[in-house]
């Protein structure tokens, strides 16, 4: 019979903590992905949609909603509350595709030496 000798042994039960944390880790990937398709799947709603949500504070937003084809509200939303604040045409909404976002590339380096100088 082959004993191994301790540092053996610490070496093959490390090998097996690491392929069991990899396990793990494969297995929450996947549940995670089938409950999100789950989730999806019973969330799904023809009439309803939610365009765009605007923060105003840690817990009150401003949403414009579509519902049905062609009709758009704007209701605020708060920890309690949702008050409707009035019907927009779809005329009146701005399409935005990522073209028209004008950010400014930052450089890495520039950033490093700003705050380098600080000290």
């Amino acid at each position: 019979m082959l004993f191994l000798s301790s540092a053996g042994e610490s070496f093959l039960q490390l090998i097996v903590v690491l392929f069991i944390f990899v396990g793990v880790l494969a297995a929450t990937y996947y549940v995670t992905k089938w409950i999100a398709g789950y989730q999806k799947a019973a969330g799904f709603n023809k009439n309803l949609e939610v365009v765009e949500v605007l923060k105003i504070s840690s817990n009150k937003y401003v949403q414009i909603i579509r519902v049905g084809e062609d009709r758009y509200f704007a209701i605020a939303l708060g920890k309690d509350e949702v008050v409707p604040l009035g019907e927009i045409s779809s005329d009146q909404l701005k399409e935005i595709d990522g073209t028209e976002i004008n950010a400014v590339p930052v450089d890495f380096k520039s950033v490093l030496d700003k705050f380098s100088k600080k000290k």
